[in-house]
């Protein structure tokens, strides 16, 4: 399906708001806040360019990925939040191509595990598992199969133990 997936640019910022806006949209699980929390990571210490991404299909973009550090304990790892395609896109395999490149690049730029709030259903086939699994605790209330992690790199997640500490962003409107 010639998806091609590359590091997000300035010019891409507003076609980003789009599509995050337009995936969200209708979803039951959002508070439909994305696309503003995108724009509020990118302005964040804790946003790292490289791992906000976007995936190109004709020309245009139909989705976007984006990592961010958090703290958990002693250790710094990513956040992946939010992934984004746009919904005549979606179950086309986008958001895998998304997530798989992401992952790597978070490991080539040292980080050795990822936390994500999700559906339960779809992030374990990338790996991930409850983060209670690890000692990684939500630093708020939410269902343990929805908060998971992964190991991006060999045992990146062994002596892990804390609560995640989010950009402030995520908590801010």
């Amino acid at each position: 399906m010639g998806i091609a997936i590359r590091q997000e640019k300035i010019e891409d910022v507003t076609e980003v708001y789009r599509v995050v806006q337009k995936a969200f949209e209708n979803a039951d699980y959002s508070d439909h806040d994305e696309h503003h929390l995108v724009n509020r990571l990118r302005n964040s210490t804790k946003f790292i360019p490289e791992l906000s991404l976007v995936a190109e299909y004709e020309g245009r973009i139909v989705g976007h990925i984006l990592f961010t550090e958090i703290h958990v304990g002693d250790r710094i790892l990513v956040a992946l939040a939010p992934v984004a395609v746009l919904p005549d896109m979606q179950s086309k395999g986008i958001g895998k191509h998304l997530i798989t490149e992401g992952h790597q690049i978070a490991a080539r730029l040292g980080y050795q595990g990822s936390v994500v709030l999700g559906h339960e259903k779809y992030y374990p086939r990338f790996g991930y598992k409850k983060a209670s699994l690890y000692g990684i605790k939500a630093p708020f209330d939410v269902p343990e199969d929805s908060f998971m992690a992964v190991a991006l790199t060999d045992g990146g997640l062994s002596g892990v133990d804390g609560v995640v500490e989010y950009a402030k962003e995520f908590f801010e409107k």
